[in-house]
């Protein structure tokens, strides 16, 4: 057994895929255990022991168990043989989702992939139904468990076709709609647009249902419905960013942290411009060195060590200074999810923007981008708030443009090493 993660705890793995069980499967296990067990016990000819009820009701728990992990296998198998590596599989309270490096490059593999899940419910649920005859004249009590998991997998395999992301039947509209389109941007788009409408849907006739007939199934009906909304809206947001992202180019967002001293200047002006702009590893403005009119490399504060302070009117920048090549740099004409990853693979160090003669014009830090893509989409942040994130060397208002940026690159809407944005 596995240790524990994030995404869940790892039990086992299957092909060399990590099967994980997140803990909120605990709370669907024991719902139906005990709707299991409940059913059991009213049974006419069910004289069994509450124990054995109970034993039944958790066996019934784990075949809906199986049956969530078959049809995750069915997706995880044909991602595998459409060439796309599964990392792992998660179950969680609403059912399971496969974590894969990448989503597939066309949309007729994403199509198949989509479609093995719900193809392996129904066939499961085949199986079961058609089994019933079997077993119905030597135990009512078995035949009652075939009849309920044959249900729930045609119930698993019926509900993930609803056409709405992030089910299977949001995926084959985005699909089908990107195979005809040529674009997955607007498959993405349908498909979510899909989704709002189904869950608003879900929403108001759950509330109908609930007001008018004061059944349970209403409550369900809002729950899954505002779930699926969020989703939705949750998608429309990340699409939103990943536009910016990719319209975005460097030299829009870059600001200009730094100081340009003369070579022949002498230590101690390193010692006055890291007062005036705060030594701290993120905060502090880069020290860029010119001679004669050309750029020969950056200083940092490492010479003050180094030398007495009595000594540093005796040694000039020249005899300390590092090449510009040392420090993160970027294009200004790259757009900004480039960016994004360059911060990220420095740990969040500013990066020098250099114009297309390989010439320092700039700063890029998790600020800039951030402001960028905020001020793009009309939102300005409180000055507060600006500090926090200035203080903390992080993305403004919590920005999760990393993990966006990753999104982007699971999905194929861009390539580390071919900038294209999405169509």
């Amino acid at each position: 057994m596995g240790g524990e993660s994030l995404e869940g705890l790892e039990v086992i793995r299957i092909k060399g895929i990590p099967l994980r069980i997140h803990s909120s499967w605990a709370v669907i296990l024991l719902l139906f255990t005990w709707s299991a067990q409940n059913q059991i016990t009213n049974l006419a000819d069910a004289q069994i022991p509450l124990w054995t009820s109970w034993l039944i009701g958790f066996v019934t728990a784990l075949l809906l168990f199986m049956s969530v992990l078959l049809h995750e296998l069915g997706h995880s198998f044909m991602a595998i043989h459409e060439g796309v590596k599964v990392k792992s599989i998660t179950l969680f309270f609403l059912g399971g989702i496969a974590k894969v490096d990448r989503e597939c490059k066309d949309p007729m593999s994403t199509l198949r992939v989509a479609i093995a899940g719900p193809i392996v419910s129904f066939i499961l649920s085949i199986i079961f139904l058609i089994s019933i005859p079997l077993f119905s004249v030597k135990s009512i009590i078995f035949s009652n468990l075939l009849t309920q998991i044959g249900a729930l997998n045609l119930l698993l395999g019926l509900f993930n076709l609803l056409p709405g992301l992030p089910l299977d039947g949001g995926i084959i509209i985005k699909s089908l709609v990107w195979h005809f389109t040529g674009s997955k941007k607007i498959g993405i788009k349908v498909a979510t647009k899909s989704g709002r409408f189904l869950s608003l849907s879900a929403i108001f006739l759950g509330s109908f249902i609930s007001i008018s007939v004061g059944s349970l199934a209403g409550l369900w009906l809002i729950v899954f419905g505002w779930i699926g909304f969020s989703a939705s809206r949750s998608q429309s947001q990340i699409l939103l960013f990943q536009e910016t992202l990719c319209e975005i180019k460097v030299f829009q967002a870059k600001n200009r942290r730094y100081r340009v001293l003369d070579a022949n200047l002498s230590l101690k002006h390193i010692n006055s411009v890291s007062l005036d702009s705060g030594n701290s590893q993120f905060n502090s403005e880069l020290i860029l060195v010119s001679k004669s009119g050309r750029w020969i490399g950056y200083i940092n504060n490492d010479p003050l060590k180094e030398v007495p302070v009595q000594d540093w009117e005796n040694y000039c920048l020249e005899e300390y200074v590092l090449p510009l090549s040392n420090l993160p740099f970027i294009s200004e004409k790259e757009s900004l999810w480039k960016a994004v990853l360059e911060v990220e693979k420095n740990k969040g160090e500013r990066l020098l923007v250099m114009n297309l003669a390989g010439l320092p014009i700039g700063t890029l830090d998790r600020i800039d981008i951030g402001l960028a893509v905020l001020k793009r989409i009309g939102i300005k942040v409180p000055s507060n708030f600006l500090d926090l994130a200035k203080k903390q060397n992080a993305y403004p208002l919590g920005l999760s443009l990393p993990e966006v940026v990753e999104g982007m690159l699971v999905s194929g809407l861009i390539e580390k090493d071919n900038i294209k944005g999405p169509k």
